[in-house]
């Protein structure tokens, strides 16, 4: 087929350089794809400013990787807008993603069989900013118990804003007297209480498109330790639930750059925090990840244009609901049921094999990258800018160490 494909990639960023600036690198080397038909597609990046648009304005771009949308509500109506008029594809929707906050999100997979664990949504401790709250409040609000509502949950358990935040206003409620601390101190935020699970494990997942990568995470540590590298530390088949839990979920709500938190107890799998629009894929918290997460976002992206891939702005929960209120079926079969759904939304086995044949060398040209002076200079840019100048040589050689370490990983790995 005669002709090249000419795609255009926007970057809508906030405060981020490190990941966009090794996106930009890779899409500048990566040279002509040519499709199953013969069609060559070439690929640039742009990273878009806010201004005002008008609403009938061609965008330039054919996809659009959002980082601001979650907060900054004007490129979020610039994204719902080319969208609905312009066809961009965006690897997330900012229409599930406005509807669906947690709260939402906890409905839906609750009513899927997902383990998530028990949920109250209370009211505001402070009065809501409206001229009708009193009158509404007064006739129409009941009075409740917190003591009563935590006591039926069981302590500890966890207080957290209904719609997410970045572990903002989370707090972990031991006590009657923690409990009331944290919701005298919650004002206007609508909390949840939330029971703790104990657990084995603590995992994140990040998924983009159609992989997944399931990391051992620890809540608890500084940013840069929190993802720890290590392999098979879930058993095969909880592994494979948290890999399938995090595919459904961004099926689902039509999300395909996401990140999904579960405990782990034995075989159990608890999803406990899965709407996170803008997940972490920074280089000083992910490290030896960071080249997977780098390589993906290129993998789905290349994919989707040079496939003329159509954004899912629909969602079809009806079919996970007919599997989810089939009484006939077990978690097992659910979940399967729900896989293939998902699968099939993400088009799996099109995407290998479109990536084995049409994207043959990303590997090598991945690991390469990663081994050159690009990379390293990478590394001390973003720890120069991150961190205080008497930590430069520690973090420096802390993310040299574990980039080192993956590219060990990664030489046995592409050469076995």
């Amino acid at each position: 087929m005669d002709g090249e494909v000419r795609h255009l990639v926007g970057l809508l960023l906030g405060t981020e350089d490190d990941w966009p600036r090794a996106f930009e690198h890779l899409v500048a080397g990566l040279g002509p794809v040519t499709d199953r038909t013969g069609r060559r597609h070439t690929f640039a990046t742009e990273r878009l400013t806010i201004e005002p648009f008008s609403l009938r304005s061609k965008p330039r771009t054919d996809l659009v990787i959002d980082r601001l949308a979650y907060w900054y509500y004007h490129p979020r109506e610039w994204l719902k807008k080319v969208a609905l008029m312009d066809d961009v594809y965006l690897l997330n929707s900012p229409f599930t993603f406005q509807a669906m906050e947690k709260h939402a999100a906890y409905c839906a997979m609750m009513r899927l069989g997902l383990k998530v664990p028990e949920t109250v949504l209370v009211p505001y401790k402070n009065p809501v900013d409206h001229d009708k709250y009193a009158y509404t409040a007064q006739r129409y609000n009941q009075s409740f118990d917190l003591d009563v509502i935590a006591g039926g949950i069981g302590y500890p358990l966890f207080m957290k804003p209904y719609d997410g935040g970045g572990w903002r206003g989370v707090s972990k409620v031991n006590d009657a007297d923690e409990l009331h601390r944290a919701y005298n101190s919650s004002g206007e935020m609508l909390m949840h209480l939330q029971a703790s699970v104990d657990y084995d494990v603590f995992a994140r997942a990040l998924s983009i498109g159609a992989e997944t990568m399931v990391m051992r995470f620890d809540p608890a540590a500084p940013m840069h330790a929190r993802y720890r590298v290590e392999h098979d530390f879930l058993q095969a088949g909880a592994g494979s639930e948290a890999v399938a839990i995090s595919r459904i979920v961004n099926a689902f709500f039509r999300w395909e750059f996401n990140s999904c938190e579960m405990l782990v107890r034995g075989g159990d799998v608890f999803p406990i925090d899965y709407a996170n629009a803008c997940p972490d894929i920074s280089i000083t918290s992910l490290h030896y990840y960071f080249p997977w997460a780098i390589k993906t976002l290129l993998k789905w992206t290349v994919y989707c244009l040079a496939t003329g891939r159509q954004p899912g702005l629909d969602t079809d929960t009806r079919s996970y609901f007919e599997i989810s209120d089939n009484g006939d079926l077990d978690y097992g079969q659910k979940l399967a049921g729900y896989l293939r759904l998902a699968d099939a939304h993400f088009a799996v086995d099109d995407y290998r094999e479109f990536c084995a044949a049409q994207l043959a060398d990303i590997d090598q040209r991945v690991l390469d990258w990663v081994l050159g002076p690009q990379f390293d200079q990478l590394i001390v840019d973003t720890v120069t800018a991150t961190y205080p100048e008497h930590e430069h040589e520690r973090f420096i050689a802390h993310l040299r160490g574990l980039t080192g370490l993956w590219v060990t990983h990664e030489t046995t790995r592409t050469s076995g």
